[in-house]
């Protein structure tokens, strides 16, 4: 099983990420998590460190794939999980997709990329052109994470036209959203009621999710030490039950920008959401793009 996840940068992918991995992991899978960000931390947390990236070591070889070896970019992280970095191409040139595509050419050069249960992609942020897509190409799923609020919903309806237009040629499915460091989940709700696909999980606002990431640690490590972070854990367990149960998984049909703005003035102008409500939109705004 091969799965991507995508979501508006600064979500929390690469913290859900991890736990993912290592949920898999705690199911007995053999797990590759590939970090598609030119930040290369994806893996900080399994790992402890920031890995070298494919890509710096391709360089450093002069592309010569045959003088690469497992070890000079294949880590092994926090609960057997093996981690790896694409890294990215400068800032301003060159294309995020071929940079993942190098990744998983050598991988498979060096008879590597199918010898995992389950390989999970964490893409940076919001998907804006082709590149940025290229791992669906390789996924069989793709998660979405983001929160209650619209610029999440937005990103992940980008995500999701994107899903749709790959599936088209490639045998890839939504599994679902999650919801991440929310309170509530009306917006959430409403969005999956326009644009219907499953909600896999909504993590609450859990200030020890974000500590985890501070200290560097999975949740699921700091757990052993910090036994009531259990009950975090079965969040990602959960996820992963419902993504090990093979689910058939939806081709989406996204919302058109205007549907999508409609659905939120509609959400934030009816009467009891005005009341209840403390944080409001800019209703002058939302009249404009809705023009």
């Amino acid at each position: 099983m091969k799965i991507s996840i995508y979501g508006k940068g600064g979500i929390g992918k690469s913290t859900i990420s991890c736990n993912i991995s290592i949920a898999l992991a705690r199911r007995g899978k053999k797990i590759l998590q590939i970090g598609c960000d030119p930040k290369h931390d994806s893996t900080f947390t399994l790992t402890g460190f920031l890995i070298p990236t494919i890509i710096d070591t391709l360089q450093l070889k002069d592309y010569h794939y045959e003088d690469v070896w497992p070890e000079d970019v294949i880590y092994q992280g926090y609960g057997g999980v093996d981690c790896v970095e694409a890294g990215g191409p400068p800032a301003g040139a060159g294309c995020g997709g071929y940079v993942v595509g190098e990744t998983v050419k050598l991988l498979k050069e060096l008879n590597a990329f199918f010898e995992y249960d389950v390989i999970l992609f964490d893409v940076l942020g919001d998907v804006v052109c082709g590149g940025f897509a290229a791992p669906l190409n390789y996924s069989d799923y793709c998660l979405i994470v983001t929160d209650n609020g619209f610029d999440a919903l937005f990103a992940a309806n980008r995500i999701t036209a994107s899903v749709r237009e790959k599936s088209r040629t490639h045998p890839l499915r939504l599994a679902g959203l999650i919801g991440n460091r929310t309170q509530k989940r009306d917006l959430i709700d409403k969005y999956v009621e326009a644009c219907p696909m499953p909600v896999l999980e909504v993590l609450p606002l859990i200030e020890d999710i974000r500590v985890s990431r501070v200290k560097g640690k999975t949740l699921f490590e700091l757990s052993e030490q910090e036994k009531q972070l259990n009950y975090v854990c079965d969040f990602y367990l959960n996820i992963v039950d419902q993504l090990l149960s093979n689910p058939e998984g939806v081709v989406p049909k996204e919302l058109a920008d205007k549907q999508l703005f409609q659905l939120l003035s509609d959400f934030y102008l009816t009467k009891d959401n005005l009341t209840k409500t403390t944080e409001q939109p800019n209703l002058n705004n939302l009249d404009f793009l809705l023009l």
